[in-house]
């Protein structure tokens, strides 16, 4: 270990851990107010498959892969899709190349829902993110956070 590593103390590092957690439940909330065109309150794991799937190519991917993006159990996840089919905004389409592979696809429907909650996500991350923390700041922030999901990635 270098000193930049042997110079942080066990209460200084349980502290600045504390406070990334702490700053997360304090923003989350207010970053998903008013996402839900339909006045509701939409959850982080809805909110997160349905911008992955908005951002991903054909708006589509597979199952499994969202489930592990929105940290659920794989019957979690079944529930989750469930309710977003029955609200008319995801449809299963399943793999011709692989029999095990079902694919989630945004609907037209929830292709509007989704570009409507990420244009208000943005604005209020805009104010809650970047307007308290700055641009600089904000990029810092990423190149960290990146570095340390790819280094914590499962192998």
């Amino acid at each position: 270990m270098g000193a930049e590593v042997d110079d942080v103390g066990d209460e200084e590092l349980i502290t600045a851990w504390g406070l990334l957690h702490e700053a997360l439940r304090a923003v989350d909330p207010k970053l998903l107010r008013g996402v839900d065109p339909g006045g509701g309150d939409m959850s982080i794991p809805w909110f997160e498959v349905l911008i992955r799937l908005q951002r991903s190519p054909g708006h589509r991917l597979p199952m499994n892969q969202l489930a592990r993006h929105a940290s659920l159990s794989s019957g979690g996840f079944t529930k989750l899709a469930d309710r977003l089919e029955r609200k008319g905004y995801v449809k299963r389409e399943a793999c011709p190349d692989d029999r095990r592979v079902v694919y989630a696809q945004l609907t037209p429907a929830g292709l509007e829902v989704a570009e409507y909650a990420r244009a208000k996500h943005v604005q209020l991350l805009r104010e809650h993110v970047l307007g308290v923390l700055g641009s600089a700041e904000v990029r810092q922030f990423a190149e960290l956070a990146r570095t340390l999901r790819d280094r914590s990635a499962p192998e």
